[in-house]
Parts: structure tokens; C-alpha cells; sequence
């Protein structure tokens, strides 16, 4: 998203019955607003500023007279404040005889990745005469599909994190076949050597997580918290990563194995319940395409889900089905969810995002992820899918 495609989004503004477009930042809170207009990441930013792209026209930037060079390609109509008096008069002719503008804000906070304005600033907006509305459509439409490089970059993290997913059941069994000690800590430092070789970059270490521990989604451990790795452990590997290269984008999988020569039968069962939950999305979104029928994030969850919940397992996941996938492991893009909000944005062609469902028991637990790029084809899984719990010492 940048001022290269302004002419698309004032049709899209026109088209969605929205007068322009508000976009508003204070010490760099809203992330969405300061990629926009291209602000570089080490600028140092500590007052308001506000960017008004209208329906018609050229957009207008009303910034603090000692921050004016942290603009790189300013408007034309760049208009500067000293006070905050000098700033609410000169933010009302902006908007004078505009109805309805669209801001990073989320109704009732049902989208909180685009919920970036603080409600003190929506008064003031408000006060003007303006209806806000969500700018979640926008940023989504904008922002949110891949490029072809950004596809690339895609395609080589995935590579690279199930070679290391590989090497890293291989690592366990060897330890293990050995009589060698090994945990979770160990393991997670070896991912994270594996992804600097590979020249990636991750925001979090991966979860490296045995038995009870894979039962908490967010587990990870740390040197001061982890737990050995023995035979007859469930073992869930959540390893994700990127290319150290600009605006590229995240590889995000999850897969299960048993450290045994086979799999026990309830260890099978619950895997194959989540594989099938999982599956199910995926066809769902293939069949959308083929059907020439545009699927909500929400429809997707509520079809895995149902699939977890018809076999007795509804309550045993806790949390959503997946989520938007670009340089940042949680995107602003569309989300599978309809259980921690209802996401209502629409799955476009050039998205990225997880399908990941999980089934959390108290000895163990069992979660499959898959990456699925959108294309104008349909859904695309760049990387092998798991179908079978890995018998590590087979």
C-alpha cells in the first residue's frame, strides 16, 4: 500500500460510499499508518500527525512543524501546527463536508489488529461532524495481498522450516536411540541456529513442546523452563520464519510426532480428528473458488470446528482456526475465526494465512498448521501436508 495505487483507492473509497480516508499516528502506535506513508522504522516520532486521503483530490498531511522531514514524499498539501488549538482548527477545513471517513478503529473491537486509534482522537474526529468508520477493508485490500517477490520469499521459508522440521525429529530419534539426554530448550536453540544458517529471521522462538506442554498453544521454553524429552513423549514442533530480506513473509508450520517406534492408538486417534478438521478447511476454500463463491474468515473456522466438535472434541479447542500470514507472523489480513471474533472480512486472492487447529487434552496435545496462499486459482499449500503423527524411533 503506498501513493502509487492513490487513483485505486479513491475508487475504492467511491465504491464503499466513504469520503476518505483518515489516517493518524502517535509515537508510532499505528503500525498501518507509518508503513503507508512510508515513515522509515528508526524515525523518531513523537507527535500527532494526521493523512487524509479523500474520495476526490489530492490527500493533505497535517504534521508538527518539527517533525516535517519524517515525511519522504510529502503531499503537495502539507500543512504544519505548533499547539494542539492549531491542530484541532486545521484538522475541521480537512474534513469540512465529509460524511463518513474510514480509520483504524474496530467497532465494538471485533478486529483489534486494525484497532489502532485511540479513542480520545475518534472524539475529536467525531466532534468534527464525521461518522468513522472501519478502515479494516482498506488495509486489507491495500495491504494485505503478497507479491510476486513476497510469494517468493514465501515458497523459500517453507522450504527451509520443514527441512529443519525434518532435521529436528531426526536430531530427537538420534539422541534418543543413543541413550542420549536431550529437552525441549536444546532442541529450540538448535531451530534457531538452523534459521540464522538459512538467513532467517523469527519475532518469537519456536514452541518445542512435550505432553501436558503441548496443551498450552502458546508454550515455549526458556532456559530457565523446559522439560526433558524421553521416549514415549508426545513431541509438537511450531517452528516459524522468514527471509532477512525486506517486506518478506513468514512460513508458519506445526507438526506432531511420538518419540516411539509407533504411534499409540489415542495419540492416532486425536491426530487424525485434527488432520480431517483441518483438511476440511482447506476443501472448503477450494470448493468457494471453483464455485466462483467468496468465503468469510468466519466461515472457514466454523467449518473446522464443526468437525472437532462432531467428534466429541469441541471444548478441547480453544482458540481459532488461523491467522493472517505477511511479514509479520500475525498479518492485519483477514483471520480464520469465528470464536474469538467474528471475522467478517473477506478471503481475496493474494492473501496468505494459517489453517492450525488443535485439540488440547490434559496429557497431551495435538495441533496441525498449514500455510494456504490465496491465489486467483484458489488455495495453494506450498510445502508437504502432514497425514500421519511422525513414530519417531521407528
Amino acid at each position: 500500500m503506498s501513493l502509487t495505487n492513490l487513483t485505486e483507492i479513491q475508487e475504492h473509497l467511491k465504491d464503499q460510499g466513504i469520503d476518505g480516508w483518515l489516517l493518524f499516528d502517535f509515537h508510532g502506535q499505528n503500525y498501518i499508518a507509518t508503513n503507508f506513508v512510508g515513515i522509515e522504522p528508526d524515525r523518531i516520532l513523537t507527535r500527532r500527525w494526521f493523512y487524509f486521503i479523500p474520495q476526490k483530490g489530492e490527500p493533505v498531511l497535517l504534521v508538527h512543524k518539527i517533525e516535517r522531514s519524517n515525511f519522504p514524499n510529502p503531499p503537495k498539501q502539507t500543512e504544519f501546527y505548533v499547539g494542539w488549538q492549531e491542530l484541532k482548527n486545521k484538522l475541521k477545513p480537512i474534513l469540512n463536508g465529509k460524511r463518513k471517513i474510514a480509520m483504524e478503529y474496530s467497532p465494538g473491537g471485533a478486529i483489534p489488529y486494525v484497532s489502532c486509534v485511540d479513542g480520545g482522537t475518534l472524539d475529536v474526529v467525531r466532534e468534527i461532524g464525521v461518522e468513522v468508520v472501519t478502515s479494516a477493508n482498506l488495509v486489507q485490500y491495500f495491504q494485505g495481498p503478497w507479491s510476486e517477490e513476497q510469494l517468493q520469499s514465501h515458497i523459500y521459508a517453507t522450504e527451509n522450516v520443514h527441512r529443519i522440521k525434518d532435521e529436528v525429529f531426526a536430531l530427537i530419534g538420534d539422541k534418543l536411540k543413543g541413550q542420549e539426554k536431550i529437552n525441549e530448550y536444546e532442541v529450540q536453540k538448535f531451530i534457531l541456529e538452523r534459521l540464522e544458517e538459512a538467513n532467517m529471521v523469527t519475532e518469537e522462538p519456536p514452541i518445542v513442546a512435550v505432553n501436558a506442554n503441548a496443551s498450552n498453544p502458546h508454550y515455549a521454553p526458556s532456559p530457565n523452563r523446559f522439560s526433558p524429552i524421553k521416549q514415549n513423549d508426545t513431541v509438537l514442533i511450531d517452528l516459524f520464519g522468514k527471509e532477512k530480506t525486506p517486506n518478506a513473509v513468514y512460513a508458519d508450520i506445526t507438526w506432531m510426532g511420538f518419540a516411539g517406534e509407533s504411534v499409540p492408538e489415542e495419540q492416532r486417534k486425536i491426530f487424525d480428528i485434527v488432520a480431517q478438521a483441518r483438511d476440511a478447511g482447506l476443501d472448503l476454500l477450494g470448493q468457494a473458488s471453483e464455485q466462483g463463491k467468496t468465503l468469510q474468515g468466519w466461515e472457514v473456522d466454523r467449518q473446522v470446528r464443526k468437525v472437532i466438535t462432531d467428534a466429541g472434541y469441541g471444548d478441547y479447542f480453544y482458540h481459532r482456526t488461523g491467522h493472517s500470514l505477511d511479514t509479520k507472523i500475525h498479518g492485519n489480513s483477514v483471520n480464520m475465526d469465528n470464536l474469538e471474533t467474528q471475522d467478517q472480512r473477506e478471503i481475496i486472492s493474494g492473501l496468505g494465512f494459517t489453517i492450525e487447529p488443535g485439540i488440547y487434552l490434559e496429557k497431551f496435545g495435538v495441533r496441525s498448521e498449514i500455510n494456504v496462499y490465496f491465489s486467483v486459482d484458489g488455495p495453494k499449500v506450498y510445502g508437504p501436508i502432514q497425514k500421519e503423527m511422525i513414530a519417531i524411533l521407528k
